[in-house]
């Protein structure tokens, strides 16, 4: 088989580039120099960086220092980019130089030669490069791009599941289950009430998420190669947030020193530990939901979740609750990530931080990963989940524990005395209270009712 090649040229020497490549000498030289884990960076940073190469050529065009024709040539490029075209013209590894200098050469390139194709001449660092470095960009990117990726897909997602769950609490409300402390049998609790529970847990990581994305709307464009602004003219940061702004329709302001949005990456270090926090949610209520689902015999088997396939290519007839296995899956990797996001946070060395490429990576996989799974976990499991309600009501009159309620009024020795005796007898507790105290039988009733003792 035979491969077609160009030749081109860049300030260390020829390259043979593939004839057909959008791509340039200096893309070519990462694709050769980074053989690591042949995957690109994810096609959302790819995007948000033509729209920070579109509206960095805005600016230009606005200050007068770049000319409408090329401005213009810069901006239609970008835009085919922005709307997912080219996806392929995109090969730079994840594990290159930690800059991100080859992703933006990259993307310059590509640029150039789209505009050649519609007949301008662009230069991909005199013109789109332009009052700009890749250490400015790379981290602007990374923000605009982990914005734009949860406003469209994670927070949506994540008010779809408190709906949900909002939904299935109401139409569980009054229907009690065992509690569980320790895995021990516990006190009665509802369903509701242990449904409005994740709803609350999944409030306080939604509004540590916001927070986060607050910060990450400071964006240090403009800052150039170490924070100075040297090669960006007066007024350009300010013309690139305009730019943006309108294109995204987004609230993104500048940092009020680019110096630390280049030297640390304090903001996505931030917005990755508020997923990590939202990972361990749904961890959590991904393992309550396996837990009741267990059995159906020697299990807890309090909850059906929908049956969505066959669970063993063994055992006929076995479902597994797969769902709930997926989400979790995808939850403990996102905390892999944050703690890769986490070390590399402690890279900024002087004046840039080097893992750059790694923090874009892993933050949008991890948006990528919690939002699909919360979608998942909505649809598939918590919607359509059914209630064993005469297993719950069968162990709920054998649960020794409700005798709790009784100590009020026997006191703690004696209702420790009933509660040992029930359960090595294997008898409601109500029957052997009546043998064990004074109390009428209407009364203890009233007492044990085990709504009664879920409170409100």
């Amino acid at each position: 088989m035979t491969h077609s090649f160009r030749t081109e040229w860049d300030s260390i020497g020829p390259v043979l580039i593939p004839v057909d490549a959008l791509w340039g000498a200096q893309t070519q030289r990462a694709v050769d120099n980074f053989p690591i884990s042949g995957l690109p960076l994810p096609a959302e940073f790819i995007q948000a960086l033509a729209r920070v190469k579109s509206s960095c050529a805005q600016a230009n065009m606005v200050l007068g220092v770049l000319s409408d024709e090329i401005g213009q040539a810069i901006i239609a490029a970008s835009s085919q980019i922005i709307l997912g075209a080219h996806r392929d013209a995109f090969p730079v590894d994840v594990y290159q130089t930690g800059s991100g200098t080859s992703t933006n050469m990259n993307a310059n390139e590509v640029i150039t030669n789209l505009a050649a194709q519609a007949g301008f001449i662009v230069h991909p660092n005199d013109h789109v490069n332009m009052s700009q470095s890749s250490n400015d960009v790379i981290p602007t990117t990374i923000r605009v791009s982990a914005v734009e990726s949860a406003c469209k897909n994670l927070l949506p997602s994540l008010d779809h599941l408190l709906h949900i769950l909002e939904m299935k609490a109401q139409s569980l409300a009054g229907m009690t289950k065992m509690g569980r402390t320790h895995l021990m049998d516990a006190m009665p609790i509802r369903f509701d009430q242990s449904l409005m529970a994740y709803v609350d847990h999944l409030r306080g990581a939604k509004l540590s998420l916001e927070q986060a994305l607050e910060r990450m709307r400071a964006l240090p464009q403009g800052g150039t190669a170490v924070g100075t602004g040297v090669n960006a003219p007066e007024g350009f940061a300010d013309a690139f947030i305009t730019a943006l702004n309108a294109a995204t329709g987004g609230t993104y302001r500048l940092m009020p020193r680019a110096f630390a949005g280049l030297a640390a990456q304090d903001e996505p270090v931030a917005f990755s530990a508020a997923l990590r926090g939202l990972a361990i949610v749904l961890t959590k209520i991904a393992n309550d939901l396996r837990l009741m689902n267990s059995g159906p015999l020697a299990g807890l088997s309090e909850i059906n979740l929908p049956d969505l396939q066959p669970g063993s290519s063994i055992m006929p007839g076995k479902v597994n609750p797969v769902v709930p296995e997926a989400v979790a899956m995808a939850a403990v990797q996102v905390q892999g990530f944050d703690l890769a996001i986490a070390l590399a946070g402690q890279s900024g060395l002087f004046e840039l931080n080097v893992m750059l490429p790694l923090i874009a990576n892993n933050l949008l996989q991890s948006i990528q990963l919690l939002g699909n799974s919360m979608r998942l976990l909505s649809d598939k499991a918590i919607a359509g989940f059914t209630v064993n309600q005469a297993r719950i009501d069968a162990t709920l009159g054998m649960n020794p524990i409700l005798v709790t309620a009784l100590n009020p009024v026997i006191g703690y020795e004696l209702g420790a005395k009933i509660a040992k005796r029930a359960y090595v007898e294997r008898r409601a507790v109500l029957d052997v209270a009546l043998e064990m105290t004074n109390i009428p039988e209407a009364e203890l009733k009233r007492l044990l009712d085990p709504v009664r003792l879920t409170g409100k």
